[in-house]
């Protein structure tokens, strides 16, 4: 499998990747994955509503988390059976960092209160451990699960993207750390930021639904 770089992922499928793109459950395992991520959207749209923002803070938390435990465990399994992982552990961490950057990105966009940061660790705290022995157990869900994840992502940051072009969210300078990791041009504003963070939403979408569909066809390494 060929892995891109940190700057190849977003520019690479800017224009190419589909962003009106849905998994249909193909049984019962998909169809619990799309419930449960269907159920954390209601308690995120309750909560943010439309201070995007915000939510983008909060939810790229618990977005880093599942690349790294999947790159973890999956490091394990490949030293446990002497066996190449076919480039999956490098895709899942490469995938960690990419959300983390988006977190450092919205934090100084968002500006999160005391309270914020407090539900971030809270959030982390459930989501990491809940999310773990979901992929230790039932690593064709966990993939599943974040396939969802990142489909309600790219539609969260595509209201958010309608938002700023209606006037509701200000159109502000893009800060440096965006700049420098998007290669963006110097008079970059929060537009272009969220235009390339939904784009690698959409990458990470399609990554993890082949995971899943791999694993299904007995095609894990």
């Amino acid at each position: 499998m060929e892995r891109c770089t940190k700057s190849e992922m977003s520019f690479q499928h800017d224009d190419t990747t589909d962003l009106d793109v849905h998994h249909t459950p193909r049984d019962i395992h998909d169809r619990v994955a799309l419930r449960i991520v269907k159920f954390m959207r209601i308690f995120a749209d309750a909560f943010f509503s439309k201070r995007y923002g915000h939510r983008a803070v909060v939810l790229e938390t618990v977005a880093a988390v599942p690349g790294m435990v999947g790159g973890l465990l999956r490091h394990l399994k490949s030293i446990r059976h002497i066996r190449d992982d076919q480039g999956w552990i490098r895709e899942l961490l490469d995938e960690a960092e990419n959300e983390r950057m988006h977190l450092m990105t919205f934090i100084h966009i968002a500006q999160p209160s005391r309270a914020e940061r407090m539900l971030i660790m809270v959030a982390q705290m459930i989501f990491y451990n809940v999310f773990f022995f979901t992929y230790l157990f039932a690593p064709r869900t966990a993939h599943r699960i974040v396939g969802y994840l990142e489909e309600e992502a790219v539609v969260s940051y595509t209201q958010y993207l309608a938002e700023i072009d209606a006037g509701g969210q200000e159109n502000v300078a893009a800060p440096q750390i965006a700049i420098d990791y998007w290669n963006l041009g110097a008079d970059a504003r929060l537009r272009d930021v969220v235009i390339r963070v939904r784009s690698d939403e959409a990458y990470h979408r399609d990554t993890n639904h082949r995971f899943a569909n791999e694993i299904m066809e007995g095609r894990d390494p």
